[in-house]
């Protein structure tokens, strides 16, 4: 790569050299491109020190990194190798003081807004989940006995389903109407519950936006953005006259995202691990083979619907990411389904104790 200088921007060629970048799609690399730097900093300089918690990652592009333990060297970090694909010192807290050797070029990014990143593109296909039922009703209160009837409310506390129904709104709409738009903030969590609605997603290659999937009475959409803390990965509208019952996003999480999620600790973790449960990580799964759990196994968020076959149903499930984001929305979609499944609190960066 051509020598850049202090402050040079980068590329998105550049970008996806490091993993998780990798995992980005095209619209948010460039993104991240046009607010990125690289920076150069000589030799003897103290990128991070052992014990740091300061939550950064930092992606080695040129040079040479030495990692120590007080006064020992460990070891050495060459920009382009294998071991700088992944950010210096991945795990908080740090595990050792990185020193530059030489001049070094590297660029930094606040790991919360990577993951927040990282969430948007992975929170599935679309956000739909696929209601019991034949789907053939056109109103009344087909639309309540639906949802009641999925696996998602059976966890539900019944002073919590009341508060529910309650507390949703009503909103008629035309056919056409924009309902929410990809990129928007999640705000309230949807039901059709007469008419139909299209489900789309815009992509680089099309603007107008990919159709996939037709939405009926029944059928829920929205609560991925509101579990997740991350932007709509998807638009919906109208496909014809109808109607939709909204809950907001604080009541949403209070009565029904939380009675759905049930955190652990790294000691109530391995215990169920150790009781025949599993560590299912979320991550990408170049992050995965960067540094997991042992045994775990590997779905990334975005095909968790996908292989839902290919877990046990009987068993119970640890699900884990970085921060507990990405992993609160897989158990999510996992309770929903039947299984039983449960976030570590904090997620992998919490390190582990004697």
């Amino acid at each position: 790569m051509k020598d850049q200088s202090d402050n040079d921007s980068l590329t998105p060629a550049v970008l996806t050299r490091f993993s998780p970048l990798d995992g980005l799609k095209k619209e948010n690399l460039h993104a991240l491109a046009r607010k990125t730097s690289l920076r150069a900093c000589p030799t003897g300089e103290v990128l991070f020190r052992k014990g740091d918690e300061e939550r950064r990652s930092i992606f080695l592009v040129t040079g040479t990194v030495e990692l120590r333990d007080g006064e020992e060297v460990i070891g050495r970090i060459e920009g382009g190798s294998p071991q700088a694909l992944n950010p210096l010192g991945g795990v908080i807290p740090r595990p050792y003081t990185a020193v530059t050797v030489g001049r070094v070029q590297f660029f930094s990014l606040d790991s919360e807004q990577l993951d927040l990143m990282l969430t948007w593109d992975q929170t599935g296909s679309y956000e739909v989940n696929e209601l019991g039922g034949d789907g053939e009703s056109n109103g009344g209160d087909d639309w309540m006995t639906a949802l009641l009837q999925t696996k998602a409310f059976h966890r539900i506390p019944p002073a919590n389903i009341q508060a529910i129904f309650m507390r949703m709104q009503r909103v008629n709409l035309k056919a056409g109407d924009l309902v929410i738009q990809q990129g928007d903030e999640g705000d309230y969590f949807y039901v059709v519950t007469r008419g139909s609605c299209v489900v789309t997603r815009e992509t680089p290659l099309n603007r107008e936006g990919i159709r996939l999937a037709e939405l009926k009475v029944g059928d829920t959409f929205g609560e991925e953005a509101l579990i997740s803390e991350a932007r709509r990965n998807a638009t919906v509208s109208m496909l014809t006259d109808g109607s939709l019952m909204r809950l907001g996003k604080d009541d949403f999480r209070t009565l029904l995202n939380e009675p759905m999620l049930e955190w652990v600790d790294r000691a109530a973790a391995e215990a169920i691990i150790n009781e025949g449960g599993r560590w299912l990580d979320v991550r990408l799964p170049s992050e995965f083979e960067n540094f997991h759990y042992p045994d775990a196994i590997n779905v990334p968020l975005y095909f968790i619907r996908l292989k839902l076959k290919t877990l046990d149903p009987k068993l119970r499930y640890v699900v884990c990411c970085d921060t507990g984001r990405r992993s609160s929305a897989g158990a999510f979609i996992l309770n929903e389904r039947g299984f039983q499944a449960y976030v570590l609190r904090g997620g992998l960066s919490v390190p582990t104790t004697a």
